[in-house]
């Protein structure tokens, strides 16, 4: 397969074995595959290559974020499919992932039938239902403290200091909290 932007797919994921298994199941789909681990290596790639496609982690290592390689991929090529993963989902990095380019945000564990999925829902959809519950005090802090997470680039130090509590209390509500 050549270049084209059609097959080709950028993963930017810092869990090696993660990046491996997503690999090898895209591209028994097809797709070539070009992976790597953060902002810099996405960057280099770019270089050489256009993807017509992208997966990107929110969180990637040293805690940074995502967000600037969605940034960097839709400053690339405004026409690339880029699909959001992450294990801290939140309205607040939903709606910068999808302002700075992203067409999708799935909350892991997603697979590669959701991601591929995501890539074919680049329009919205009016028919998606209302829910009638209403957002508990839970939930309302748990979007604050992912709003300020991605503020602080995922800076966990600078995110208990503004928000006024110890780091360990972050530390231990982030740990507590599971993704649906």
């Amino acid at each position: 397969m050549s270049d084209t932007p059609e097959r080709l797919l950028l993963i930017i994921e810092d869990d090696e074995a993660f990046a491996r298994t997503l690999s090898r199941s895209f591209e028994r789909r097809g797709y070539r595959v070009l992976v790597a681990s953060g902002h810099d290596e996405a960057a280099v790639l770019l270089e050489a290559h256009s993807p017509g496609y992208a997966v990107v982690d929110l969180k990637l290592k040293g805690n940074s974020s995502g967000l600037a390689c969605v940034q960097l991929l839709h400053e690339h090529d405004p026409d690339m499919l880029i699909v959001v993963l992450t294990g801290f989902a939140s309205i607040a990095t939903a709606v910068e992932a999808i302002k700075l380019g992203a067409c999708h945000y799935l909350a892991k564990p997603s697979n590669t039938d959701d991601i591929e999925a995501a890539f074919g829902l680049v329009e919205g959809n009016v028919e998606v239902g209302l829910t009638n519950r209403s957002t508990s005090i839970k939930t309302l802090e748990w979007e604050r403290i992912h709003e300020v997470l991605a503020e602080t680039g995922f800076n966990i130090s600078e995110t208990a200091r503004r928000l006024g509590m110890h780091r360990r209390t972050l530390a231990r509500k982030l740990g507590k909290q599971q993704v649906k």
